[in-house]
């Protein structure tokens, strides 16, 4: 029995690092059941690989007490927790109702066209990935999207392109910085 759990210590370490592990463990510690950490577990992993691999989100089940499939369950449920490699530069396009109506669904085809991916795809160069997503709560300036997880609002076709051409900040239609 106790060579098991050695085998099964060893088979996480292979998986995630020391530091993973102790991550997870602390953030486990602060709750009742170590699954309510479950979130934030697979957060730490993706913090440094950028995604959570098959291999990884078993280890990080194990580790919490949970099945595979649960936590499985959890991770595609949130759209900002990756299980697929992703790009260098995240364009999360918004596609909720008031996007909808402010026409997003131009903006992707502008983006789609520009890049030659579809949402959920990363270009062959590694460097960009689009990932639709719903309501940003900035709909008064719609239509929005995250790139690197800042807020880009009131986009237009051109202005929606600049996104893939620079490292600007939180832009408007009219180009200017907020």
């Amino acid at each position: 029995m106790e060579t098991n759990k050695m085998n099964s210590s060893a088979n996480l370490v292979t998986q995630l690092t020391e530091q993973e592990i102790q991550e997870i463990m602390d953030l486990a510690s602060h709750y009742d059941y170590p699954q309510a950490a479950s979130i934030e577990a697979l957060k730490v992993v993706q913090q440094y690989r950028g995604w959570v691999s098959d291999e990884s989100l078993k280890a990080i089940a194990k580790l919490i007490d949970m099945s595979p499939e649960e936590l499985d369950s959890v991770a595609t449920f949130y759209s900002l927790i990756f299980r697929s490699p992703v790009g260098n530069n995240m364009i999360m396009l918004c596609d909720g109702i008031t996007c909808w109506m402010h026409g997003c669904d131009k903006l992707k085809a502008s983006l789609s066209n520009k890049l030659g991916i579809d949402y959920g795809e990363t270009t062959q160069d590694k460097q960009y990935t689009l990932i639709p997503v719903t309501c940003q709560g900035a709909c008064d300036r719609a239509p929005v999207a995250l790139k690197n997880m800042q807020l880009h609002t009131e986009l237009n076709e051109t202005s929606v392109l600049n996104l893939v051409e620079s490292n600007s900040k939180q832009t408007n239609s009219s180009g200017e910085t907020q």
